[in-house]
C-alpha cells in the first residue's frame, strides 16, 4: 500500500464521524443549536465542507476549484443553512473535491511543506491531520446539537 492510499483511509475512516451523523437527519435539525452557543447543525455542515474545499484548493493545490467559503466569510452564523437537499449536495461535493486531489497527491509530495496563514508550515501530512482533527472536532458538536439542541422554536428534546 502507498502512502497515499493509507493517508486516503485514514482521512475516509475519520470524516465518517461526520458523514455517519448526517444519515436520518432531518431538515426541521439544521436550525438547532445548543444553549450558549452561536451555531446551528446546518452551519456546522456548510462549515464542514467549506473548510474541506479550502484544503483541497490551497493546501492540495486543487487550483481550478471555486470556493465561497461563506462560513468563513461571516464568521458567524447567519440562519441561512437550512435547506437539507442543498447541504447535503454540498458536502458531497466537498468530499469528492477533496478525495480527487488527495488521490493525486504523491508519496514525495506528503513531505512537501506549505505555509497558510491559518496554521503556519506544515507538511501536506500534517495538514491532513489538521483537516481530520477539524472535521472530527465540529462533528463532536454536531452530534451534540442534533442530540441535545433546541429547535427553532427553542424548545429542547426530552432525553
Amino acid at each position: 500500500m502507498s502512502a497515499t492510499e493509507a493517508y486516503l483511509q485514514t482521512w475516509k475512516e475519520a470524516r465518517t464521524r461526520f458523514s455517519n451523523l448526517l444519515e436520518g437527519l432531518q431538515e426541521e435539525d439544521l436550525p438547532k443549536k445548543l444553549i450558549n452557543t452561536k451555531n446551528s447543525a446546518g452551519f456546522l455542515i456548510r462549515h464542514i465542507s467549506d473548510v474541506e474545499l479550502l484544503f483541497a484548493k490551497n493546501v492540495f493545490g486543487a487550483s481550478a476549484l471555486a470556493v465561497h467559503a461563506k462560513t468563513l466569510i461571516a464568521q458567524r452564523d447567519t440562519g441561512e443553512w437550512t435547506n437539507l437537499k442543498e447541504l447535503m449536495d454540498y458536502q458531497i461535493f466537498a468530499y469528492e473535491s477533496l478525495k480527487s486531489i488527495l488521490e493525486k497527491v504523491s508519496t514525495e509530495d506528503w513531505l512537501q511543506t506549505i505555509t497558510t496563514r491559518e496554521f503556519g508550515t506544515k507538511t501536506k501530512a500534517e495538514a491532513l491531520g489538521r483537516i481530520i482533527s477539524h472535521t472530527a472536532y465540529h462533528a463532536g458538536q454536531l452530534a451534540l446539537t442534533i442530540r441535545y439542541g433546541s429547535d427553532a422554536t427553542g424548545r429542547f428534546p426530552t432525553v
